[in-house]
């Protein structure tokens, strides 16, 4: 653990884990991805013809397929249900996982629902020669075969019946460590997809890390090519058609969650700290709304119109105290929120693997994760610069005296102008972006955050300037996005913290000499302020200082 949060905070923990948790892998099959390959692959199937490739007999394929797997459900006594829109499919497997339990491995669920899907298009001549093949997109049945796996626990291979039967499998990290802690002998008590007690932290670290290793590329290519062949695409293709076609599936990453888990002594000592925490680090990071929610029916969708990155705190009570503070950063999304009892779990998810550029074949599975757990990371030590500022004993004289950035002689930085405040604390909410942050983004931060749309992308590039003086951001290399630094973050965290939050009211508050009504709520910050402002007045007074004027 090397987040500036787990070293804040770790005499309070019993232990810690890393682990990878949601992976989502597409199947697709190469040759099938444009009409000249698909064409090829048709043509090795049937002996080299392509007499009978037209709409009707892959319409055709499609209704065998269904058959296949309403026969093979009846004959094997596994329940194949037909979803209709809005329903939650993983709920209703969770139900039916819990209800009927499987004996041993396999297929143990088959849940159906139109979705969009790719599907090709033929086109022929009145002679019957074939013009064009155009793939589109069109609704299809989808198959989501709940398979029990040794290794790997529930996943889920979900496929189309139409050619060239592109397919998703939906693994578990949480899972996978959960069936290889019960093979070493390591006990744990497992909530859902969290480890909410364990007897040997150490040794379940130990099995976690092996999923971010290069040595998990090839157990995730053994669990999908175990049964994505056999147990899914046989309805579509027997295994004589898949030999004779050469029918091949390739896997990439299409999503991927990293998690960092640690594990407090005390359930009321982390509710505490996460109640301060969050609530300090939610007005830095400007985050808009508090929700409170009860149910899961009410959870906030993402169909957001677009706009600047939606950040939020949900807050949620199904079974007891459950908070959450996610980030989201287009498909980025940080996330902080306590699962069960005693596990705090900060996570980075990509919902899709495009935004890392980087290659998303399996084989670089290992620098995907590098990237997620090298976001989980900084998004730790993002909230706690957020939440714990510093200031040295000359920051405050050293900021408003000329620098440099790069060979550029710049201004110093005046705080007590409203724009230099709003440009620091949009700076601050960007601290916790994972790739950085551009000029663009900085100046619709502070235009969303004041108000004023008269704040130009120029603006910002001047302030931010006169930030790389100063060393309050950084701009590495040749790159065009800026980072805050975590000295940094702490500077303007206390230097905002310090103006809006202990000037600025104890100012207000020595102009009445009587405290007035005591509110409802009281907090101790609350009593902060009373003894600070009875304080202060007898020292104005004792200065010379005249606050009745």
């Amino acid at each position: 653990m090397a987040d500036d949060f787990c070293g804040r905070y770790g005499d309070l923990l019993t232990g810690s884990y890393d682990c990878v948790d949601r992976v989502v892998l597409n199947a697709y099959f190469p040759l099938g991805h444009n009409p000249g390959g698909f064409r090829t692959w048709w043509r090795r199937w049937h002996d080299g013809s392509d007499d009978q490739l037209d709409d009707t007999h892959l319409m055709r394929m499609a209704g065998r397929f269904a058959r296949r797997v309403k026969a093979w459900g009846q004959a094997n006594d596994v329940p194949v249900i037909y979803c209709t829109a809005g329903q939650r499919k993983h709920l209703i497997a969770e139900g039916h996982l819990a209800t009927h339990p499987p004996s041993g491995p396999g297929v143990f669920l088959i849940l159906a629902a139109k979705a969009p899907a790719a599907v090709w298009k033929v086109k022929r001549s009145p002679r019957g020669v074939i013009t064009s093949i155009e793939r589109k997109t069109g609704y299809a049945c989808h198959y989501s075969f709940h398979i029990m796996d040794r290794s790997w626990g529930h996943l889920t291979v979900k496929m189309p019946g139409h050619p060239p039967f592109g397919a998703q499998v939906i693994l578990n990290g949480h899972e996978y460590v959960a069936c290889q802690a019960r093979a070493e002998g390591i006990g744990f008590t497992k909530e859902g997809t969290c480890f909410t007690g364990i007897a040997d932290p150490q040794g379940l670290a130990r099995v976690a890390d092996a999923l971010s290793r290069p040595a998990a590329i090839g157990r995730l290519g053994q669990v999908c090519d175990r049964w994505i062949y056999s147990a899914c695409l046989s309805f579509g293709l027997d295994l004589a058609e898949q030999a004779r076609s050469g029918f091949a599936y390739g896997y990439s990453i299409y999503q991927a969650e990293y998690g960092r888990n640690l594990l407090f002594v005390s359930g009321g000592q982390m509710e505490d700290l996460v109640d301060r925490v969050l609530g300090r680090t939610r007005s830095r990071l400007d985050i808009p709304a508090l929700r409170v929610l009860f149910g899961l029916k009410t959870r906030p969708h993402a169909n957001r119109a677009a706009g600047p990155p939606a950040q939020e705190i949900v807050i949620e009570k199904p079974q007891y105290g459950l908070a959450w503070f996610r980030i989201r950063f287009g498909p980025l999304q940080l996330t902080a929120y306590t699962k069960g009892e005693h596990v705090l779990r900060f996570e980075a998810t990509v919902h899709h693997t495009k935004e890392l550029r980087c290659r998303r074949s399996l084989d670089n599975f290992p620098e995907i994760i590098g990237r997620l757990a090298g976001m989980a990371e900084r998004f730790c030590t993002a909230l706690d610069c957020v939440d714990t500022g510093f200031l040295t004993d000359t920051a405050l004289d050293e900021l408003p005296l000329p620098s440099r950035a790069g060979a550029t002689r710049v201004g110093g930085i005046d705080r007590n102008k409203p724009r230099i405040r709003a440009a620091l604390a949009a700076a601050l909410a960007l601290a916790a972006a994972p790739q950085g942050f551009t000029v663009a983004d900085h100046a619709a931060r502070v235009q969303a955050m004041t108000g004023h749309h008269d704040y130009t992308t120029r603006q910002a590039a001047y302030d931010l300037r006169k930030f790389r003086g100063t060393g309050l951001v950084a701009k590495p290399g040749h790159t065009r996005r800026y980072q805050v630094s975590p000295p940094a973050a702490r500077t303007i965290t206390a230097l905002l913290t310090l103006r809006d939050q202990v000037i600025t009211p104890i100012l207000a508050g020595i102009h009445s000499p009587r405290r007035g009504r005591k509110p409802t709520t009281w907090t101790r910050i609350d009593r902060d302020y009373e003894t600070l402002r009875t304080g202060m007045q007898n020292l104005f007074h004792d200065l010379g200082i005249n606050v009745a004027a």
